[in-house]
């Protein structure tokens, strides 16, 4: 959810392809043996690029029904709104985009694993309706860092995600000794929903270092990436580059996932570098979040760069809500007026349209 550095590409991603032999021993604890994790696990790029090529050019948004603050408030039983969420997707299919990307949390899970399951189920139908397909993803190192069960704080006026929460949180996401609590839940759901058909890609960490973690995220992401394939689910496997001066966290996961994901919050020629450094992984690229007006990475002059890369274009937000992240990162504005210009989101909470020629060129694109 932070800007991506391009701070020496080349040697952060270290994407030549004799890389691509090491092999990275994962620990895990409490659980069956680890596996030895590395290119026998990980689909070839073939594999891969078949994929991709066999579906249309991926658009669309991270989403959250506006009536939730947080993953939590989306996925309890209390606050699951499939009346939002029915009406936000249908704006979303009407400009064309095909693919959300939604954030699960673990707490929810452990809560009620199967009735967290069939809400699962009922957001993918729902999704399916609307011929959106559903980027899922497990971990996250952003915001606030004490996720609790149960009702969810209400919004800080003017004040971006401020009561979004970080899966599983701070210590627990650098002390191995929880991970043993963790395995259940990501076998669980992917075993689950391994071959269900509305689900594009499993993203199995948002942002690994973010909140000041560092390098201390590694064994989550490694465990993360062992589990899943343990399962090896139909879908393909990813975790997205955003800092590039992470440069162990960024190999591990440039080097274990099926597909290269990755954020960036820049103009239009600095996505278009940062794809030309990603392409030498010759696989396909997903950018898994973009477009902060302020920041100038626009619609206008981002999304022409995908389409033109074939690299699916999924931007940060679809309605104004109770995520406050029309508001930017580090400008608050806590009397909660309107900001000057909008930092994420495409729809207001009645559905027109933040800046109408945005959903017009949007569209446009999508129908080209």
């Amino acid at each position: 959810m932070k800007k991506l550095s391009l701070l020496l590409l080349a040697l952060a991603l270290l994407g030549a392809p004799a890389a691509e032999a090491q092999k990275v021993k994962a620990k895990t604890k409490g659980g069956a043996p680890a596996l030895a994790t590395g290119q026998a696990a990980r689909w070839p790029a073939a594999k891969a690029n078949a994929w991709y090529n066999a579906r249309p050019w991926m658009t669309g948004a991270n989403f959250i029904p506006s009536t939730a603050i947080n993953q939590l408030e989306m996925w309890q039983a209390a606050t699951f709104d499939p009346t939002t969420i029915d009406r936000e997707l249908g704006w979303a299919e009407g400009i064309g985009f095909n693919t959300m990307r939604v954030f699960l949390h673990s707490l929810a899970w452990q809560q009620d694993p199967a009735g967290f399951k069939k809400r699962v189920n009922d957001y993918l139908a729902i999704a399916d309706k609307h011929h959106i397909q559903t980027i899922l993803v497990f971990f996250d190192d952003c915001w606030n860092k004490d996720a609790k069960a149960g009702p969810q704080p209400a919004p800080k006026p003017g004040i971006h995600n401020s009561g979004w929460v970080q899966d599983p949180g701070d210590p627990a996401s650098r002390d191995s000794a929880t991970f043993v609590q963790l395995r259940p839940y990501v076998t669980d759901v992917l075993t689950s929903f391994a071959h269900d058909k509305r689900i594009a890609l499993w993203d199995l960490y948002n942002e690994p270092g973010n909140s000041t973690k560092g390098v201390a995220s590694l064994p989550l992401l490694r465990n993360v990436f062992t589990w899943a394939e343990a399962v090896r689910p139909d879908q393909p496997l990813s975790a997205g580059l955003w800092n590039m001066g992470f440069q162990a966290l960024n190999t591990y996961q440039a080097l274990h996932s099926d597909v290269i994901t990755y954020h960036n919050y820049g103009d239009g020629p600095e996505q278009q570098r940062l794809i030309e450094a990603l392409q030498t992984h010759g696989r396909p690229l997903i950018c898994t979040e973009y477009m902060a007006r302020p920041r100038n990475s626009r619609f206008a002059n981002v999304l022409p760069v995908l389409k033109k890369y074939h690299v699916a274009a999924i931007n940060w937000g679809l309605v104004a809500g109770k995520t406050n992240t029309k508001y930017a990162w580090d400008t608050p504005l806590t009397d909660g007026s309107e900001p000057a210009e909008w930092f994420h989101e495409v729809f207001r909470t009645d559905g027109t349209p933040y800046r109408q020629d945005e959903v017009d060129f949007i569209k446009k694109l999508n129908t080209k």
